[in-house]
């Protein structure tokens, strides 16, 4: 996180809900209660393949995801944007036009304004896109094992399970739910037997530490008369409790992975159709295949062109995710609601301008704040 204020941000998602609990007295919009990503920030916007291999923008990550007011949302994708463009150099008035791109865009995809045409996506996510949709098997083998041979390499990123726990992941592949989200996938038979060919603890960042995280590699019918088979990779995770605020008497799942996976399906579509809850150890988990197609936005260095269409477009890739869950009376009192408190002749909402202004120096400091311990840190090369 010291690599940037606009990593600090992203990785640092405690200080925007400690905001957000100092902030119950602001004038901030009251939005009907939906399910919300909860930490809409860039990282947790990128290409989603479905079941049927289709790929399109959408939230990908829904840890924190609760039944609350979107226009928290809002606020968090403005705060990662205004960031971005810190991080790239842009003077604040790029910053301020940005704001107003971002609730257009989210307006207009509320308002069933077609948000899919290519002049409309800036070119940072064109390009990944395109990358998403030559991808296959072998570039995420590639990546998350780093070989496409059926194994899980042991070392830094994944460790060694004791023979009690390779047993219990065994066991959760033989129930036909979860069967089914790997037989669901495009071109596989819904009969085809699955076997477990590997699994490893996955060791992917602090956030990993004290949670189960697992790789579970499997093989996906029989091998052909060549000898070939098909391989899934599973990503197996702990759903832990969500800091996110929710709404007042909002009626969500008690259990945590199965919030996680009805807010993915409400949010998006295609990678909620993927994802299963379960229990494993005694806690509760969510279950995902990865897929080659699936990526991160990257929007570390943005033009002004390129700020101005990225704000717009992403904005109106949360729209639609907090739309599709309003019936159209909702959808017109949430947009008057918006409206109201956006007066005329100003670049962004007095709500969202102020609040992302006040987040942007909150965390500036606490991002300095760490690069200086960081850098005060021993060094581990030896005394």
């Amino acid at each position: 996180m010291a690599r940037s204020a606009h990593a600090y941000v992203r990785g640092n998602t405690e200080k925007f809900y400690q905001w957000l609990g100092s902030a119950s007295d602001r004038d901030l919009p009251q939005g009907p209660p939906i399910w919300i990503c909860g930490d809409c920030h860039l990282g947790n916007l990128g290409p989603v393949a479905n079941a049927k291999g289709q790929v399109g923008i959408q939230i990908r990550d829904l840890d924190q995801t609760v039944i609350g007011n979107p226009a928290h949302d809002l606020i968090r994708l403005g705060l990662s944007l205004a960031t971005a463009a810190r991080g790239s150099d842009l003077p604040g008035v790029t910053t301020a036009k940005m704001m107003e791109e971002m609730m257009a865009g989210y307006q207009a995809a509320l308002a069933g304004e077609s948000g899919a045409d290519e002049d409309a996506k800036p070119k940072s996510v064109r390009l990944v896109l395109k990358r998403a949709v030559g991808r296959r098997w072998r570039h995420l083998a590639e990546e998350r094992i780093e070989d496409v041979r059926p194994e899980i390499p042991l070392g830094r990123k994944f460790w060694k399970l004791e023979r009690d726990e390779r047993d219990e992941i065994a066991e959760l592949f033989k129930s036909e739910s979860i069967r089914r989200m790997v037989t669901a996938l495009n071109q596989r038979d819904d009969d085809a037997p699955i076997e477990v060919l590997d699994a490893a603890y996955w060791m992917k960042g602090c956030s990993s530490l004290g949670r189960l995280r697992y790789a579970v590699l499997l093989q996906v019918g029989k091998a052909d008369s060549a000898g070939l088979a098909s391989y899934a990779l599973v990503d197996i995770k702990e759903a832990a409790k969500a800091a996110a605020p929710r709404a007042p008497a909002a009626k969500m799942p008690r259990n945590n992975a199965e919030r996680v996976v009805s807010g993915a399906r409400a949010l998006s579509p295609y990678l909620g159709g993927r994802m299963r809850a379960a229990s494993l150890r005694g806690r509760q988990v969510v279950l995902r295949e990865l897929m080659p197609q699936d990526l991160k936005l990257e929007m570390d260095q943005l033009s002004r062109e390129e700020a101005m269409l990225a704000a717009h477009y992403l904005a109106g890739v949360v729209g639609r995710a907090h739309g599709r869950q309003m019936d159209e009376s909702t959808k017109a009192k949430w947009r008057d609601e918006l409206g109201r408190r956006w007066p005329k002749g100003l670049d962004a909402p007095f709500w969202l301008w102020g609040s992302v202004v006040d987040l942007i120096s909150i965390n500036e400091a606490a991002y300095l704040e760490h690069c200086r311990r960081y850098a005060l840190e021993p060094t581990r090369q030896g005394p």
